[in-house]
């Protein structure tokens, strides 16, 4: 017995795991091996347009029964800033120098916020639930999102941003530490220092919302489940665990990196994107970043960057690549997604189990 199944319940799964939704890492596939096993599968939309959203639902509905999370990106598109676009590009010419060209050619990939055409197609396709990064879209879109008969989810940094969420009608709260992989949820404040660890945020915004909350970062085994289920969480949210799994779609020079997690470092780095996220530290993020305030904002700092990602790849190098991972990479087994949500709802159990007996004792 789980001992709390707000999240079991809200979802319509049956162990309290949350695939995180990684953009560029995970699928179909992936998404439709944590479903079966009992967990909630979750289809990553940020970057994806209509075709493959509907595509993309349309496959997991055909191969599984199980509930599905569709995630989307809520930020303000940055406006127009060339003399910054163009700072940026002569920070990193040295860079295009070295590969042989002399400026970008490559767009920043493309990143839509949460929008009406979004909003209609899961009106159409009504997913069981509808996450959101970066806080919540416009009230009007979250109404309609909600008439769909969705839940809505989102991630907190802070306590504040998790109050705002359960004050703007979310149905659960994704407490998101400093550990986590890939891009902070942060939306109210702009201070990394005002980040916190997960073991001291899951407890304060447990007691701080009423509403069940699903604790993230750093978590890739049975223990770390248990321990925030111990601090009150209904549920944990596991991303960089399920990148070592064949259904990830990292690719090769991603998954060497993952492979060295335990002796690699990693950082909160905006030179990818714009935006503060944590991956391992290469040249780019060593030598430019981690964090610099020459990047543009989210998510144009991309374009400039993608060129030389891009040749590094083709000549069998990372030097460029965002390789996102969380604190807990040393961690990570090569396991099939299903074995691993398997596996780690069973260690969990075993792991709750022998602090039971130790309270007993």
């Amino acid at each position: 017995m789980w001992p709390d199944r707000r999240i079991l319940d809200l979802f319509g799964i049956d162990v309290p795991i949350v695939l995180a939704p990684m953009a560029g890492a995970g699928g179909v596939d992936l998404a439709v091996a944590v479903a079966e096993a009992g967990g909630l599968g979750s289809l990553p939309f940020a970057m994806a347009d209509a075709d493959k959203m509907r595509a993309d639902i349309g496959i997991f509905r055909q191969r599984t029964s199980a509930p599905v999370n569709v995630n989307f990106f809520t930020h303000r598109p940055p406006k127009p800033d060339a003399a910054r676009e163009a700072a940026w590009e002569r920070r990193l010419a040295p860079y295009y120098a070295e590969f042989g060209f002399e400026a970008p050619s490559g767009s920043a990939p493309s990143r839509a916020s949460f929008d009406a055409a979004a909003c209609a197609l899961v009106e159409d396709l009504r997913p069981e639930v509808v996450s959101f990064h970066f806080g919540l879209p416009d009230p009007t879109l979250l109404t309609r999102v909600k008439a769909a008969g969705c839940r809505v989810v989102s991630s907190a940094t802070t306590v504040a941003e998790a109050r705002w969420l359960e004050a703007q009608g979310c149905d659960a709260i994704i407490a998101q530490g400093y550990e986590a992989g890939g891009h902070r949820g942060m939306f109210l404040p702009d201070d990394l220092a005002s980040q916190t660890g997960t073991l001291a945020l899951v407890p304060q915004v447990v007691d701080a919302v009423s509403v069940p909350v699903i604790a993230a970062g750093g978590i890739a085994d049975g223990r770390g489940i248990a321990a925030v289920l111990a601090l009150g969480a209904a549920g944990a949210q596991i991303g960089t665990a399920y990148l070592f799994t064949p259904e990830s779609i990292v690719t090769a020079l991603h998954r060497r990196a993952l492979a060295e997690g335990a002796g690699r470092e990693t950082a909160l780095t905006n030179v990818f994107t714009g935006r503060p996220a944590r991956g391992f530290v290469n040249r780019i993020v060593r030598e430019v970043g981690p964090m610099s305030a020459e990047a543009p904002a989210f998510p144009t700092a991309a374009g400039a960057t993608m060129p030389l990602r891009a040749a590094a790849e083709a000549a069998g190098s990372a030097d460029f690549s965002p390789l996102w991972s969380g604190q807990a990479a040393g961690l990570g087994r090569s396991l099939g997604a299903g074995e691993l949500t398997r596996r780690l709802a069973e260690e969990a159990q075993a792991a709750l189990s022998r602090l039971a007996v130790a309270e007993q004792g």
